[in-house]
């Protein structure tokens, strides 16, 4: 149960990273500082995002 719980929270903050990219993208902010954040954003929201998707897929709870 706790990978469950793990890959909720992993998900959860892929999100929150991969909303961040989106706002940073459509804010329109120009300049190589402002590209490296929105990479950096989207690449760590992608990875949490899958991976918590990953523990929560592949987790089997088991009968008490």
């Amino acid at each position: 149960m706790e990978k469950r719980i793990l890959g909720i929270v992993f998900s959860l903050l892929g999100a929150v990273g991969l909303i961040l990219a989106a706002v940073k993208f459509v804010d329109g902010a120009e300049g190589a500082r402002s590209i490296k954040s929105i990479v950096i954003y989207a690449i760590l929201g992608a990875i949490f995002f899958f991976a918590g998707i990953g523990l929560i897929r592949n987790t089997k709870d088991k009968p008490s």
